[in-house]
């Protein structure tokens, strides 16, 4: 079943207030406010909405260096997302962490993780907590095509297909591994087949249409739940900017292929199903929706800005769990 059209409104909230987010740390970072690297998820939205639209608050989710959309969908708070962006002692890390390193805890969302596959086994131990307990709960893994050729992806599928652990293995295959084509490091071209060497389902889905990617994880969490095991789910998405924000950072994909996937925007495809659907949404909504995602980041911006940076005597603080 598809989300009801209120469910679907808000997934497109959602990812409209993960693209101007990133819109605004790519300006903000070359304009010089926000230090260390920020590499942005326009153009994936669609993965990390419509698999955590699946989830609950205690579902537990880890991300990747490129994840403020994950923490966004997950439902993050904007405000700390950016104070912590900006290096400020009111970020989810106290300004230590940035953006690769974000942390809530109280809704499921483990970290991100700048290290390639460096999550994976952390959020299969977290589905192992999950069946230990007895609650119900789910952890996700969101990781890259290059991760999936690294040790942690094939020790994790193994022992989670073994102990029938409740995860959710998110593949976003967006083609590229920093400038390395997934072409060239790849015996097959899709992920997912690597599933069956675990005996567990491998899945392959439009990374670009949120509700495929809803319909795919809603499948795997509810077999989660009930005690079958993990799966693996395969998007095929597309990053729209280069690997990092850097200046000068090299970036090898064809023109003409970046051209084909900047038609097939997550969000402009949403925008125009729900548009078909007997007025779900008119022009004004939208145009409205716009307007109030973009008042938040202005908000949350500007409590960033009014935040003071952490004192250096805190560098010492946090080092060790108490």
């Amino acid at each position: 079943m598809q989300p009801s059209p209120e469910r679907q409104r808000e997934m497109l909230r959602q990812m409209q207030t993960i693209r101007r987010f990133e819109e605004r740390a790519s300006d903000d970072y070359h304009g010089g406010a926000i230090y260390g690297v920020v590499h942005c998820y326009i153009g994936e939205e669609a993965v990390a909405v419509g698999v955590c639209s699946t989830l609950n608050r205690d579902d537990q989710i880890i991300s990747t260096h490129r994840g403020h959309g994950h923490c966004i969908a997950k439902g993050a708070d904007l405000n700390r997302m950016m104070a912590e962006l900006y290096g400020r002692e009111t970020g989810y890390c106290k300004g230590k962490g940035g953006s690769m390193h974000i942390a809530d805890f109280g809704i499921g969302m483990l970290g991100a993780n700048g290290i390639v596959a460096g999550g994976i086994a952390i959020v299969t131990g977290a589905g192992l907590a999950a069946q230990l307990d007895g609650k119900g709960r789910v952890a996700v893994s969101f990781f890259g095509d290059g991760a999936s050729n690294a040790g942690p992806f094939h020790e994790s599928l193994n022992i989670a297909a073994a102990w029938k652990l409740p995860v959710i293995f998110v593949c976003e295959n967006n083609l590229y591994a920093a400038q390395t084509s997934a072409a060239e490091t790849h015996a097959q071209e899709d992920i997912a087949a690597r599933a069956h060497g675990y005996g567990i389902p491998g899945v392959i889905v439009d990374g670009n249409d949120v509700l495929a990617v809803h319909g795919a994880a809603a499948k795997a969490v509810a077999r989660a739940r009930a005690g079958e095991g993990p799966t693996l789910i395969e998007c095929k998405t597309y990053r729209w900017r280069r690997h990092t924000e850097r200046v000068n950072q090299p970036d090898f994909r064809p023109e003409h292929e970046i051209e084909v996937w900047l038609k097939k925007d997550p969000i402009a495809r949403l925008v125009a199903h729900l548009k078909s659907q007997q007025g779900q949404l008119t022009d004004a909504e939208w145009q409205e929706m716009d307007r109030q995602v973009l008042r938040g980041i202005e908000e949350a911006v500007g409590f960033a800005k009014s935040s003071p940076f952490p004192k250096p005597e805190a560098a010492l603080e946090d080092v060790f769990a108490s």
